[in-house]
């Protein structure tokens, strides 16, 4: 409630809706619902009908207000002032409770939103030390923030990044064996003689689309974008003929043979 001006000449006993409101703090549109409910009504009428507050109305819109600042719904403040309830203590301590639990719930909704910062900024959570361990020592810990700079922008960082800040260095660690797997089969049905085009062939691109939607869902169209710079792009060339020299053709053609059968053509596709 606000302090009333020194030099105003105005009984107490006469304050309007709108002089009450602008000391009070609260909108003409609250005082009218309060006084339809009940609540807090003026004591005094005019000879035209319009209502008044005295010096004892203007005290119970205090505590109404002070009430309400620490989150009491109106039923609970009108039982606390018509002493309808005798454990005002009891009653406080409960809302008390109850805006503890609230300021936990929103601490832990910042750290999330710090978080989601974070991983929009990073891409990735994790120390260097956590990075080297799961992905291995070819990894380069620079390449989230090289990611971040080219993709930063596009929906599937955004999407990259919401599931970079719900994953724990153990959940890492399972994304990584799954690439690694997937890596490691897709070099041994190249071996096999594994014709891009099969059944094999296709259901091994189409577990490589699985795999990949732990960073963010990757169409057939994107997908076939996805492996034309595996082959071209010279670090990731590199990295997958590495694993097998010949890797990154085959893998693309695999996939372009695949985008075909969805009536796909790989040399229009775009990036979605």
């Amino acid at each position: 409630m606000r302090s009333m001006p020194d030099d105003l000449d105005i009984d107490l006993d006469g304050l309007t809706v709108g002089q009450v409101s602008t000391w009070v703090g609260v909108t003409v549109r609250a005082l009218h619902h309060w006084d339809e409910i009940g609540l807090a009504r003026p004591s005094l009428r005019t000879p035209a009908g319009y209502r008044l507050y005295t010096a004892g109305d203007l005290e119970r819109l205090h505590r109404i207000v002070v009430y309400r600042e620490i989150g009491l719904g109106l039923d609970k403040i009108r039982a606390v002032l018509d002493g309808s309830t005798t454990d005002v203590p009891g009653a406080l301590r409960a809302q008390r409770a109850q805006v503890t639990e609230r300021i936990e719930r929103l601490h832990r909704l910042g750290a999330g939103l710090d978080r989601m910062i974070d991983a929009h900024e990073r891409g990735l959570l994790l120390t260097v030390e956590q990075q080297a361990a799961i992905f291995g020592s070819g990894w380069n810990p620079d390449w989230p923030a090289q990611a971040r700079r080219r993709y930063g922008d596009t929906p599937q960082w955004q999407q990259y990044a919401e599931r970079s800040a719900a994953r724990c260095p153990e959940e890492w660690q399972a994304v990584a064996a799954a690439v690694s797997a997937l890596d490691l089969a897709l070099a041994d049905a190249m071996d096999a003689g594994v014709e891009p085009g099969g059944p094999e062939a296709n259901r091994l691109v189409e577990r490589h689309r699985e795999v990949f939607a732990a960073y963010f869902p990757l169409s057939r169209r994107m997908q076939v974008c996805l492996a034309r710079m595996y082959e071209t792009d010279p670090a990731y060339a590199a990295h997958y003929d590495g694993i097998r020299p010949g890797f990154a053709a085959w893998f693309r053609h695999a996939v372009d043979e695949s985008a075909r059968a969805h009536g796909i053509d790989p040399a229009t596709a775009t990036w979605e």
